[in-house]
């Protein structure tokens, strides 16, 4: 299968998709999202594959957040589908029975962070920068980041990065649970791979029923993404979201008011 916005490549049991969009730090469009979700569908179809490392090209980011220029001037309910859409190829994500490596090669914001957070294992190259900035545009996060990082990283912590749109380094991200490992640039990929190739030495069945188990324990996310959708979508038909868009396109500070 041939992508826009993706390079893959099969080896030893190892499916690795590259979000390739360099040039806009790997930010994630409707099409990316759609051609991460059948490149997702496309390793859970093939028997010979046995795990999947996602990653970014390029050594600045893994994912820089999402293209905030295809949205600026949407509705509530596109808004709403937006989030849905993200939510769908996510949750593939996580309940794929091939686990999912995230290899973070740099800055893991907004939509980055989530689709970070959606994969199973996490190695992040000590330049990694972790973060949900989404209330500097007037929004919340969309795709699963106001459920994913409490359960990851607890409570007051999420609220706090949540709420103050702070980017933290690879680091505090390990200390904090949010990575598996940290590493030098040029070890990361070797770290997921060694990863990858003892997980891939397994019982596949096995390793698929322990997903599904663990996954169980978070069975009332369901209920709850839906309302992180309903909310991120009521954010579209606010004042403070054509302003916060806006500054950001201008590359001026927003001047939020409440409306």
């Amino acid at each position: 299968m041939t992508f826009d916005n993706l390079i893959t490549e099969k080896k030893d049991g190892i499916f690795t998709i590259t979000i390739n969009r360099p040039d806009k730090l790997n930010a994630l469009n409707k099409n990316t999202i759609y051609e991460i979700g059948k490149a997702i569908k496309e390793a859970e179809n093939d028997a010979d594959t046995r795990v999947v490392i996602l990653t970014g090209a390029g050594s600045k980011a893994f994912v820089a957040g999402a293209d905030i220029s295809e949205f600026s001037s949407f509705s509530e309910a596109e808004g709403a589908g937006l989030a849905k859409h993200g939510h769908d190829v996510f949750k593939s994500i996580e309940n794929s029975s091939k686990p999912v490596i995230a290899a973070i090669n740099g800055f893991a914001l907004g939509g980055g962070c989530e689709l970070a957070m959606s994969c199973h294992i996490r190695v992040a190259s000590e330049t990694a920068k972790f973060g949900q900035p989404e209330v500097k545009l007037g929004l919340i996060p969309g795709y699963g980041g106001t459920q994913r990082l409490p359960i990851l990283i607890g409570r007051s912590k999420a609220l706090e990065l949540l709420m103050t749109a702070d980017m933290i380094g690879a680091a505090e991200a390990l200390a904090l649970g949010l990575v598996n490992y940290v590493t030098t640039p040029d070890e990361m990929m070797i770290k997921c791979r060694e990863i990858a190739g003892k997980i891939a030495q397994q019982a596949p069945l096995a390793i698929s029923g322990i997903i599904r188990c663990v996954n169980k324990l978070y069975d009332k996310e369901d209920v709850n993404f839906e309302t992180e959708i309903e909310e991120f979508g009521k954010c579209f038909v606010t004042q403070d979201f054509t302003e916060g868009t806006t500054a950001f396109l201008e590359k001026r500070k927003a001047n939020f008011k409440g409306v």
